[in-house]
């Protein structure tokens, strides 16, 4: 029992160190290639959607694709890190990251299916929704990342809200709505990720 009992203790001691430190784990170059993909789907979106409102289903699988490739792009390079690493200290922070980003995942994909399900007409909404969401999960993992980050949460809250705004009469589905605060928050994180984690090593 008092093996036990002093194993739980060293795992939360190791949890309360990770939660202190900061997660090393995102890097610069695959967020950077998001924000890069949110610009192409920018450009392109007028060719492939030319009415979002009336073609709200290909609008849809334009911008899921980029934010699957997205997170598949962290996702993988965070996956090949972990691999590559002995060390086990590694692990707890990964998890504990993700602990605190997933449920704003989770909460934008059941609030895209229910828009598109229940309640069509609002869907430009969606865009704005979407953004608000994205800064939420970054504002929940970001004591584990640097302090600059707290910077890009918050230009995401204010876009997201702008876009809300925008919503009526459907603006808010034009490819810059999305593309904009997208391509411009990915790249600026980017470059926190590089100069403050990377730049030194």
């Amino acid at each position: 029992m008092e093996l036990r009992e002093a194993l739980t203790q060293i795992a939360e001691i190791r949890r309360q160190i990770a939660k202190g430190d900061v997660f090393r784990g995102y890097r610069s170059a695959p967020v950077a290639v998001s924000g890069l993909l949110a610009l192409a789907a920018a450009v392109v979106q007028p060719y492939l959607v030319a009415d979002p409102a009336g073609q709200f289903g290909a609008y849809l699988a334009l911008w899921v694709s980029v934010a699957v490739l997205s997170v598949l792009g962290v996702a993988v390079e965070t996956g090949v890190r972990i691999a590559m690493t002995h060390d086990r200290a590694y692990l707890e922070p990964t998890r504990l990251a993700l602990e605190q980003f997933l449920p704003s995942v989770v909460a934008g994909v059941l609030v895209t299916v229910v828009f598109v399900r229940h309640a069509p007409a609002s869907v430009a909404l969606l865009p704005g929704l979407w953004q608000i969401i994205f800064s939420l999960g970054i504002f929940a993992s970001a004591r584990l990342l640097p302090r600059p980050i707290f910077a890009i949460a918050g230009f995401y809250l204010f876009t997201g809200i702008l876009v809300l705004v925008w919503a009526d009469g459907g603006f808010s589905l034009s490819p810059w709505c999305m593309g904009a605060p997208f391509a411009v928050g990915q790249l600026a994180a980017a470059g926190i990720l590089y100069w403050t984690l990377e730049r030194r090593t």
